[in-house]
């Protein structure tokens, strides 16, 4: 486990229920397990020993089972246009990414939630490289709360390696310590979870949570989709369109559909016209993406004139479309570009 050792359990990542199951261990009273939520998520302390509410003796025993679990990145690399990606150590000696993107006002950290992906989507990285685990909370959450730009965070998108609804568990408690007052007290509005449509997952999410959403579509066909996405088989695209249908967005949350266009596969205004049609009746923003060249794949990106076509022609049937800038390509940090393999270029501490 990322910043633990063989012996004790990190304390970062627990949500107040499982910090006072920790404090009943312990044999300290309930509303110590607030105490500790506020030295971990507010406070940020790295060891048990600055906890200097608990009484010593309390917090020698604490220390004997738990600790902080500050982990910090191992490596760091930096675009030329300022985006930079962070490698996190996990459990069993492997590693993940996560990616810091400054822009002007924003300040958004793109977080991981398992270790390689089972969705195997034929242009993305992550899938390629295989599942190797799930990532605990801990391991989540250590991501944002310890990268150095931190405090200086204005969002978080599930976006990293990994499919998030294929963790729900995991996902779902690091959302309540991410928004709940007695962890870092974010707005819902201030992450967004993207989802290539894992259904159970999804429910659950709809219901439960009002965090933005992003749902990867890629082609508004089904055989299409299922040549680029092998997740369309299990869960086709229309029925996670009718499930979210079901949902009323216009006071919730935002809900964004990606679309990376491939040149002469998914870029045509036939295609423009039948995603139209599919995302009726959703108020929504599609996101058009270039994508990013990995090996062994034999897909190119569309171009900018072809992307503006296809912007332009969503825009017209009523879509609020736009072609999201690319960045971080150059240290492989861009849309489907992240693997969690360490370079030697990496192997220096940050």
């Amino acid at each position: 486990m990322a910043g633990s050792t063989a012996s004790k359990t990190p304390l970062l990542g627990m949500t107040l229920d499982e910090l006072k199951e920790v404090a009943a261990r312990t044999g300290l009273p309930a509303y110590a397990a607030k105490q500790m939520a506020d030295w971990i998520y507010r406070k940020k302390i790295t060891s048990i020993g600055e906890m200097t509410n608990i009484a010593v003796a309390k917090r020698a025993l604490l220390e004997t089972l738990y600790e902080t679990g500050i982990c910090p990145p191992e490596s760091r690399m930096q675009s030329v246009d300022g985006v930079v990606k962070y490698l996190f150590p996990v459990a069993s000696g492997r590693a993940v990414e996560a990616v810091y993107i400054p822009a002007d006002e924003r300040a958004t950290l793109c977080v991981s939630s398992q270790v390689g992906c089972k969705m195997n989507c034929l242009f993305c990285m992550t899938g390629r490289q295989g599942f190797a685990g799930n990532l605990t909370t801990h391991e989540i959450i250590n991501q944002i709360h310890s990268v150095p730009e931190s405090a200086q965070l204005t969002n978080v998108v599930f976006m990293g390696m990994g499919e998030p609804f294929d963790n729900t568990d995991a996902l779902f408690n690091a959302l309540e310590i991410l928004t709940a007052s007695y962890g870092y007290a974010w707005s819902p509005k201030r992450i967004t979870v993207s989802t290539v449509g894992v259904m159970s997952g999804l429910q659950r999410f709809l219901e439960e949570s009002a965090c933005h959403l992003a749902v990867s579509l890629h082609s508004p066909f089904p055989e299409e989709r299922l040549s680029l996405m092998p997740v369309e088989k299990a869960f086709p695209a229309g029925q996670v369109i009718r499930l979210i249908k079901q949902y009323d967005f216009a006071h919730q949350r935002r809900v964004s559909f990606e679309y990376i266009l491939f040149e002469g596969r998914n870029d045509s205004v036939a295609h423009a016209k039948a995603l139209a049609r599919l995302l009726r009746g959703i108020p929504c923003r599609v996101n058009l993406i270039r994508y990013h060249a990995i090996p062994d794949v034999p897909l190119q990106s569309s171009s900018l004139r072809q992307m503006e076509l296809f912007r332009d022609t969503l825009n017209a049937k009523g879509l609020l479309c736009t072609i999201r800038a690319s960045r971080g390509e150059d240290i492989l940090a861009a849309c489907g570009m992240l693997s969690g393999k360490r370079m030697p270029e990496q192997q220096t501490n940050v």
